[in-house]
């Protein structure tokens, strides 16, 4: 955890500075740098464990994470302050983030993810990471020109504060891992939930970190992206490796969660994220953790 608070610091310090060398919002840097950093865990996982002949796993690990970050971890950054976060700044982030279990559940009707599937998840990945690119060019044509070359320690922290993120994330999931497997806990289920929040502590160290330094758009924008990353691009890859046969039950149950709270996790007029808020998304992911166990098999 020393890791993860260390990592989470360095690396929020650095995502902000490469916004502003950038000269786009943190919080489109959060959506992609960030997100894609802090979801490297799951792709390692998700490569792993659809190489070895696990894709349950994979997928359990994707979508359990999905609900992790908006559920547990931006319920708990809530719970103990609310949050303000313009709506404009996450709109487009959110309507894919929506769409992801939507998708999936779509893909998934026939009780498995083909590689044909893999293939539509990888093309909406491509469409989003396309939008982001045109709003990054919009709002560097909008900004006024950064200064030339730059303080080297900006990317020096955001690399460090990464490779402390990932190896929290990688000594927790190696430890649940194991301790899941002996116990022989159902694949899906453990994917879902205990390497779900041992992939996700890059991300719980970020929107702690992101809250407490008033840079919520970081962490809202990390969270949001990182879901976009998981639920298209690391599920896609693990369907492409390995077709991966399905529990309806127990993917119903994370794309439901996931869809209602990415619900929840839309700010109101004023912009803002109260506790109560908060709250809620504790109490679903509750209701999730119960709902996995009595669906597994």
């Amino acid at each position: 955890m020393l890791c993860a608070g260390f990592g989470g610091e360095l690396f929020v310090r650095g995502a902000v500075g490469i916004a502003r060398r950038a000269r786009v919002s943190p919080g489109l840097v959060a959506a992609t740098v960030a997100a894609f950093a802090t979801s490297s865990p799951e792709l390692a996982v998700s490569l792993t464990a659809a190489l070895s002949g696990a894709p349950q796993i994979a997928l359990g690990d994707a979508l359990g994470s999905n609900v992790v970050n908006l559920a547990l971890v931006l319920g708990l950054v809530l719970s103990t302050a609310g949050m303000r976060s313009a709506r404009a700044e996450h709109r487009r982030d959110f309507l894919f983030a929506a769409g992801v279990p939507l998708l999936v559940g779509l893909l998934a009707r026939d009780g498995r993810l083909s590689r044909a599937d893999a293939a539509v998840l990888l093309a909406a990945f491509v469409l989003w990471l396309l939008t982001v690119l045109r709003e990054a060019r919009r709002q560097r044509a909008a900004a006024p020109d950064a200064t030339h070359g730059g303080d080297w320690r900006t990317p020096a922290a955001a690399l460090a504060g990464l490779l402390l993120l990932l190896a929290a994330g990688t000594l927790i999931v190696r430890g649940a891992t194991a301790i899941a497997l002996a116990l022989g806990v159902d694949a899906f289920l453990i994917g879902a939930t205990v390497v779900a929040i041992g992939t996700s502590v890059p991300e719980i160290a970020t929107a702690a970190v992101a809250r407490l330094r008033g840079h919520d758009e970081v962490g809202l924008g990390a969270l949001l992206g990182s879901n976009i990353f998981n639920g298209l691009f690391v599920v896609g890859i693990a369907a492409g490796l390995a077709p991966i046969a399905l529990v309806p039950g127990e993917i119903g149950v994370a794309l439901v969660v996931c869809l209602l709270a990415t619900a929840m996790a839309w700010p109101r007029h004023d912009g803002r994220l109260p506790r109560s808020r908060g709250v809620l998304l504790l109490g679903l992911y509750a209701a999730y953790l119960y709902a996995m166990l009595l669906v597994a098999p």
